[in-house]
């Protein structure tokens, strides 16, 4: 399974009977709120508490890539939008909710609920 620390690093962990490895898969130096699969599992999306969304492939166990930077303290999490896994939603503490383009990086759409948001 995966695993965040606050200290933005992503950690995988293969555990069996009663044995476990741990394995360091991506350092984005920020503190990871979110963790999400695509729906077909190829894709992990990271997100940051600064705005910031990153894409982790684990069969290709490279680095974390910066999808998109709102720039945003505020915001709260995000999830893929089915099917696929080339758009994505978020939400801010400020009730926001965005609908971005995960290819380009840009925002496509906004609505505001009017109302604060909280896990």
């Amino acid at each position: 399974f995966y695993f965040s620390a606050q200290e933005g690093i992503l950690i995988f962990y293969h555990i069996k009977d009663l044995q476990y490895e741990m394995k360091i898969c991506a350092d984005i130096s920020q503190p990871i709120t979110n963790l999400m699969f695509s729906p077909d599992y190829t894709s992990l999306l990271l997100v940051t508490d600064q705005g910031t969304v990153y894409s982790y492939k684990p069969a290709r166990s490279g680095e974390a890539v910066k999808l998109l930077d709102t720039s945003s303290s505020c915001f709260l999490a995000a999830d893929f939008l089915t099917p696929g896994s080339n758009y994505c939603v978020s939400v801010t503490i400020a009730g926001e909710v965005q609908v971005w383009s995960l290819g380009y990086g840009t925002l496509l759409s906004k609505l505001n609920l009017g109302t604060e948001v909280h896990v």
